[in-house]
C-alpha cells in the first residue's frame, strides 16, 4: 500500500504528493492537519508536521489502523488564520478527510472550527488556549495544558516561593491575551496581585519602554510573560539588559529549545510550566510518564537531529488519540469516533494522563505540568526558592 504526505504552502498551492513506502495507489483512511509550518509560529508547526508523518508511516509499517493505511494531507498556513480557515474548508470538502489535528495556534484553530463544526469531522487542536474547547465544541478537542492552567501553575509557584505582587507584559496575539484574561480571572484564588500589566504586538521588537514601566512599580516581586513566539524572547533579552532581578516567568507557549537559542544566556533563571517531555530524561524511573516520554523524545532526535520539544509532542498525543478512538470504533466514520475520542481514558501521553468525557475535551489535570527552569542552558526542574 501506499502512503501519500502533502504539504500545501498558500492559497492557492497545488498538492504536492510524495511517496514514502511503496504501496498501492490510495490510502483507506485520510487524515488531514493545517499547521504553521512555516512564519512566525514554525517553532510550533514544524515539529507538529515531522511528529505526523513519523508517526503515520509507523503506523501504516504495522498495518494501519483496523486494517486500512492512512494518508496524511498537511496544508501549511504560515500562522494565517484566514489562510488556515480556507485549508480547513479544502480539507472537509475536497479532501473528505475523516478527522484533523491542528492547527498549531489559539488564532489559526478558532479559525478553523466553525468550518470543522459545521462539516462535524473530529478536531484536534494543538492550540494553548482555553477558548478553544470552553465553552464546550461537540467536534473540538485539544492536547495541550490550556491558558489557564499555566496560569495556575505559575501562581502556585509564586505562592510557593512568597511572591504576591506581580506586573504582567503580554502578547496581543491570542494565546497572549486569552492567557491573560484567564491569569485575572485566577489571580484572586491564588492570592497574587497584578500591579500593572503591559503589551506588545507580534512585530515589536523592543519591549524595554514597557518593562521599564514595571520595573518601577513599588513592591513587584516578579514579572510574568503570557505570550509566544519571538516576542518572549525580546522580554527576556531585554529584561536581562535592564538588569531586573525579580524573578520571570514565561508560559508553555515557549517550550522548546528555540526559545531558549533566541534568548541567549538572558534565558538563564527563567521559570515556566511544560510538559515532563523536556525533562525526559530526568525524571524518575519511578515516573509512569517516563518510558512514553523517553520514546518519544529518542524516536523525533534520531529521526530530525533536531531537540524536541512539547509541541511535537502534542501532535504525538493528538494523533494517538484518534487512532485508539478509531480503534475502539472499529471504524473511521466521524460520529463513531467523536463519541470514542471522548471515552479516552487513562492515555498515557507526552503531556500527561488523559481522561477525557462529554464535559471535557482536554482530560488533563494541572499534576501533569512541571515548573521548570532554565540552567546553563537547558530544562531542569525547578525549585521552590
Amino acid at each position: 500500500m501506499r502512503k501519500t504526505f502533502v504539504t500545501m504552502t498558500g492559497v492557492v498551492a497545488l498538492a504536492v504528493a510524495t511517496a514514502v513506502i511503496p504501496a498501492k495507489a490510495y490510502a483507506d483512511i485520510k487524515l488531514g492537519a493545517v499547521l504553521s509550518v512555516t512564519g512566525p509560529a514554525s517553532f510550533l508547526g514544524e515539529p507538529e508536521e515531522q511528529t505526523l508523518k513519523m508517526y503515520v508511516e509507523e503506523i501504516n509499517s504495522k498495518g494501519g489502523v483496523n486494517g486500512e493505511k492512512l494518508t496524511l494531507v498537511v496544508y501549511d498556513d504560515g500562522g494565517d488564520a484566514n489562510k488556515a480557515r480556507t485549508f480547513a474548508t479544502r480539507l472537509v470538502e475536497e479532501d473528505k478527510v475523516a478527522a484533523i489535528v491542528g492547527g498549531s495556534t489559539t488564532g489559526t484553530s478558532m479559525a478553523m472550527i466553525p468550518v470543522i463544526e459545521d462539516a462535524q469531522v473530529p478536531f484536534i487542536s494543538l492550540a494553548g488556549a482555553l477558548s478553544v474547547i470552553f465553552p464546550l465544541k461537540k467536534w473540538v478537542f485539544k492536547t495541550p495544558h490550556t491558558d489557564r492552567m499555566a496560569c495556575e501553575k505559575i501562581f502556585d509557584d509564586l505562592k510557593l516561593r512568597g511572591l504576591k505582587k506581580i506586573g504582567m507584559i503580554s502578547g496581543t496575539d491570542g494565546f497572549g491575551a486569552s492567557m491573560s484574561a484567564q491569569c485575572k480571572v485566577v489571580n484572586q484564588v491564588f492570592g497574587i496581585e497584578i500591579l500593572a500589566e503591559e503589551t506588545y504586538g507580534p512585530r515589536d521588537s523592543d519591549m524595554t519602554a514597557q518593562l521599564n514601566k514595571l520595573k518601577a512599580l513599588p513592591g513587584i516581586q516578579a514579572i510574568v510573560n503570557p505570550g509566544f513566539g519571538q516576542g518572549p524572547a525580546i522580554v527576556t533579552r531585554n529584561f536581562k539588559q535592564l538588569n531586573i532581578t525579580v524573578p520571570l516567568y514565561q508560559s508553555h507557549g515557549v517550550a522548546s529549545k528555540s526559545f531558549i537559542e533566541l534568548a541567549g544566556d538572558a534565558a538563564e533563571g527563567v521559570r515556566l510550566p511544560a510538559a515532563a517531555i523536556l525533562l525526559a530524561d530526568k525524571l524518575p524511573d519511578n515516573d509512569p510518564q517516563k518510558p512514553v516520554a523517553v520514546a518519544y523524545k529518542k524516536k523525533f532526535e534520531s529521526t530530525t537531529n533536531q531537540p524536541v520539544s512539547t509541541f511535537g509532542g502534542h501532535a504525538y498525543d493528538g494523533l494517538m488519540i484518534l487512532v485508539e478512538a478509531m480503534k475502539r470504533a472499529k471504524s473511521s466514520e466521524p460520529e463513531k469516533v467523536r463519541v470514542e475520542i471522548e471515552k479516552t481514558k487513562n492515555f498515557m501521553g507526552t503531556a500527561g494522563i488523559f481522561n477525557m468525557s462529554p464535559s471535557d475535551h482536554l482530560g488533563l489535570t494541572l499534576a501533569a505540568f512541571k515548573m521548570i527552569q532554565i540552567k546553563n542552558q537547558d530544562w531542569t526542574l525547578a525549585d521552590t526558592k
